[in-house]
């Protein structure tokens, strides 16, 4: 039951069918007051479809672009189905109030799937449920080293192990930042008897978001057992790092008046997981990813710490890191006004003054990202120009969901491989 997929498959439209008979159910009420509940619904849909964009958009800035058509309206329908479930209670006998409360329940039930349909936020009912994280007990015992060589140049296999999703906190010891537990995708191969010193991926979430979305929405261990089976059984080892320490926090990855973020992921993260893990300690070898945020966060590793990420994969990233759409405000919140401070940091003023002709990137995002597609043209044009070798993906029918980095962070691995060593011929 846990692998029954809430996105595809039979039970998202038998959900919707049963959110169709549900919201039949409640409109089916006759007697007094009916009219003014059904007119109450239709007046506070239509607001939501019409005003929702600009709450979380221009207000709380959870999103970097509009919300499309379809989640607004599955949320519109599901606050319908609330008021015309809240307006049966009133006036009826206890037998139709029982019959509003659950055909209410079953709408916004109904709706929230359409939503995870889009969003790809919990692929599966086992994703929904949850799962018991399993703390990080250990390495396989050998010390990180710099490996002159591609891993798939030394190792002979086969993977005797089977890969893992652990947790570990990695302290801010220098920057000062406690960030939330790291998720830690080990491999098959790590886990084996012979195990290799392996490549390293550093994944951000996007925010509002943490870590562990990665290994939920972003189903991390089916994604990089993927990239294991089409590399001969070898794949990174995945950290995904937490830079903002809650939901509701934005660091933009940078050092500033909120936090030492930048440093955290520079200097603290990079020395945990080579004193910790047993890698490959040569950067040479290492890439830094994310999605939404975090795919700004990786275009921000790379351009400010090309020697420490000298890979990235931006995976529907913005044009620069914000706090708010309004960048006074940003540069108010983060640098006490200092417009020269915070534009000096950022990837575009970056790969304008210098040149990166030992960088690789990905970017990819999504087909119906309009406003993310045109920041991704400009990033990338600016990179290559910048001397990165750079390649780009657009992801058919997909908005700003799970569903780009489900497409893409295995093509990018397929593009990193030479670099992070998972296949011996260089490119």
């Amino acid at each position: 039951m846990g692998g029954l997929s809430l996105v595809d498959g039979w039970l998202p439209i038998a959900l919707l069918a049963v959110g169709g008979l549900a919201m039949f159910g409640l409109l089916t009420r006759w007697g007094r007051g009916a009219v003014a509940t059904v007119v109450a619904a239709v007046l506070v849909a239509a607001l939501v479809f019409a005003g929702l964009n600009l709450l979380v958009v221009d207000v709380l800035d959870l999103v970097p672009e509009p919300l499309p058509r379809q989640v607004l309206l599955w949320t519109a329908l599901g606050l319908g189905g609330v008021v015309l479930a809240v307006g049966s209670l009133v006036g009826t006998r206890p037998g139709r109030k029982v019959v509003a409360l659950v055909c209410g329940l079953l709408v916004v039930v109904s709706a929230a799937a359409q939503i995870n349909v889009y969003f790809e936020q919990y692929p599966t009912l086992g994703a929904l449920a949850g799962g018991d994280e399993r703390s990080f007990a250990g390495g396989h015992g050998a010390p990180s080293r710099s490996m002159s060589t591609p891993v798939a140049s030394r190792w002979t296999g086969p993977a005797t192990g089977t890969s893992s999703i652990e947790t570990a906190p990695i302290p801010g010891t220098v920057s000062g930042f406690t960030g939330r537990d790291a998720q830690l995708y080990l491999p098959a191969a790590y886990n084996s008897p012979n195990a290799p010193l392996l490549p390293v991926l550093v994944l951000v979430a996007g925010q509002p978001g943490g870590p562990q979305d990665w290994v939920v929405g972003g189903t991390l261990q089916a994604l990089m057992d993927e990239v294991a089976q089409r590399h001969g059984g070898l794949a990174p080892v995945t950290v995904v790092v937490d830079p903002n320490g809650a939901d509701g926090n934005n660091t933009m990855c940078m050092d500033s008046d909120i936090a030492k973020a930048d440093t955290y992921l520079s200097v603290d993260v990079p020395r945990w997981i080579e004193a910790t893990l047993g890698v490959d300690s040569n950067h040479a070898h290492w890439a830094f990813g994310g999605w939404s945020f975090g795919g700004t966060c990786a275009l921000q590793m790379a351009t400010r710490h090309p020697d420490l990420y000298p890979n990235f994969v931006d995976m529907a990233g913005e044009r620069e890191p914000a706090i708010s759409a309004d960048r006074t405000q940003t540069i108010q919140i983060a640098f006490h006004g200092d417009t020269a401070a915070f534009d000096a940091l950022t990837p575009l003023t970056l790969l304008a003054e210098r040149k990166y002709p030992d960088v690789w990137g990905y970017f990819a995002c999504g087909g119906d990202e309009e406003e993310v597609g045109e920041w991704q043209t400009e990033v990338s044009t600016a990179a290559q120009r910048a001397g990165m070798t750079v390649r780009t993906q657009v992801v058919p029918g997909q908005g700003h969901s799970w569903g780009v980095p489900h497409a893409s962070l295995p093509p990018a691995m397929d593009f990193l491989g030479p670099r992070l060593g998972l296949t011996a011929a260089a490119r």
